[in-house]
């Protein structure tokens, strides 16, 4: 697996470029007005070629030119202000920091704007740097667009670290997202878990098959019948030095390859099924910037590590099958098998008792006809926490919108023969009735979020991300867990 190979940044605490402006081979800045320009690296040109060719200056605005150097510096212009939301700065900060090939030194600065509009403007600009770092590529002729040096003006290298934990950790959930399940499937993808764990000096225990069972993962088990090579839950954990906090639990899904099962799906939605796994990767990069930002309280983190495969032993419609707290699950659908492996997962996680439980996963069609794919859809069985989580969506660039829990929609989960359907065969909703599933394998009822990932994959990238693989949930749950407000 690629490794992340961040540029080399300096900071540099004056806001303005005086010398050595031929070096730079691109300069993105951000700026409040055309009148901010006068300050800016070759600010003369720039006024002059924007008045000739018209260009209406507005927030979330760009304009890209040339320098008249030896170079032909790239300037990459951005207007911005302090109306402009995280998310559009993130956007314009992605578009200004598409380097030319060969570029191998750069510089970022904001002009024009004030306190944390200043700050956050830079910030978007260093973001949009590290997310450039490669993924794993398997063709023959790959450039690497990673700068080779970075000078970042105006701001101090205070907060570089909590920048460089939030990219390793976003760049470590896209990376094993990307890899084939050739090259990541169950078996291989532990090997990995646990070589991050020797590397981090995580404490590492994996619940294989044979363990699971013995503890009555039957929901587990169901879907890892046909192959269960590799498959089981690897629980790591990052313990502080001295804890200040509950300790929190990230679980994640992590289907290596998702057939649908025996409700086999078409070409078009089989394609793409090894990013199944992206919520695992989420939960697992989170873990890796939590522990990088040495946080004061224990984080928990399982990955509910499986493939949904087919064969003669496939689990099927209409049986019933039982999770490890007892519960008993008529099976309705076997391409809803995420659910499945995340209840055992969830019982698991709650029986040590921690005081937040998030769990990620690419879970529902039905979250993405909601919200497509620009956002994320999130519950909470706690209702006064929504205005905090849509907050940190905004705060962190990445967005997510809450939906309900209300307890009239478990009618369409109720079994004639078990103590709870899988699913409906109708869809309807099925965003909302797969979280109130989710809910009912959690105990001691520590506070519980759920994200279910529509935003996981977005063409074209999404805020600082350049690849259409997001690593979305990284950033979201930093900032909530930031928030000093935020209590669990």
């Amino acid at each position: 697996m690629t490794t992340f190979k961040a540029p080399r940044v300096r900071y540099k605490k004056t806001a303005r470029l005086t010398t050595g402006l031929a070096s730079y081979q691109h300069i993105a800045l951000i700026v409040h007005g055309l009148a901010d320009l006068a300050h800016a690296p070759f600010g003369d040109i720039l006024q002059k070629r924007l008045k000739t060719q018209a260009v209406t200056v507005k927030p979330g605005a760009t304009f890209f030119t040339e320098a008249p150097n030896e170079a032909g510096t790239q300037l990459a212009v951005g207007f911005a202000d302090e109306t402009l939301s995280p998310f559009a700065r993130l956007e314009l900060a992605r578009s200004l920091t598409k380097f030319r090939p060969g570029v191998t030194k750069a510089a970022l600065l904001a002009l024009g704007l004030e306190g944390a509009a200043h700050t956050g403007a830079v910030h978007a600009l260093v973001r949009a740097v590290y997310a450039q770092a490669p993924l794993p590529s398997w063709q023959a002729e790959r450039r690497d667009t990673s700068p080779v040096a970075i000078d970042v003006y105006g701001v101090d290298h205070n907060e570089d670290a909590a920048l460089r934990a939030r990219a390793y950790g976003n760049h470590l959930a896209r990376a094993l997202s990307v890899l084939p399940e050739n090259e990541l499937g169950p078996a291989q993808y532990v090997k990995r878990v646990k070589k991050l764990a020797a590397e981090n000096g995580w404490r590492l225990r994996f619940l294989d098959e044979k363990r699971l069972a013995a503890l009555g993962a039957g929901a587990f088990l169901a879907v890892t019948r046909t192959r269960a090579v590799g498959s089981g839950i690897a629980h790591v954990r990052y313990t502080p030095r001295r804890a200040s906090k509950p300790p929190i639990a990230l679980v994640g899904k992590g289907i290596c390859f998702d057939t649908g099962g025996v409700n086999l799906k078409p070409a078009r939605h089989m394609y793409g099924m090894h990013e199944d796994m992206a919520g695992s990767a989420v939960a697992l990069g989170t873990l890796s910037a939590l522990a990088r930002l040495q946080v004061p309280f224990q984080v928990d983190c399982y990955l509910a590590i499986a493939e949904n495969a087919i064969g003669p032993a496939s689990y099927r419609p209409n049986e019933v099958v039982r999770a490890a707290d007892g519960t008993t699950i008529e099976v309705v659908h076997t391409d809803a098998e995420g659910r499945m492996v995340l209840a055992d997962t969830l019982v698991f996680a709650s029986r040590e008792r921690p005081g937040l439980i998030i769990d990620y996963a690419t879970l529902t069609g039905a979250c993405v006809y909601a919200l497509g794919t620009r956002m994320t859809g999130v519950f909470t069985n706690r209702t006064a926490l929504i205005p905090r989580l849509i907050e940190a969506g905004r705060a962190s660039g990445e967005r997510v919108w809450p939906f309900p829990l209300e307890e009239d929609y478990n009618a369409d989960l109720k079994s004639d023969i078990a103590d709870i359907k899988q699913c409906t065969l109708e869809g309807e909703a099925d965003h909302i009735l797969a979280a109130l599933f989710l809910k009912r394998f959690i105990a001691h009822d520590p506070t519980w979020i759920h994200l279910d990932l529509s935003a996981g994959r977005h063409k074209g990238g999404l805020g600082a991300i350049p690849s259409d693989v997001t690593g979305f949930g990284v950033d979201f749950t930093l900032a909530l867990l930031a928030d000093p407000a935020f209590k669990w």
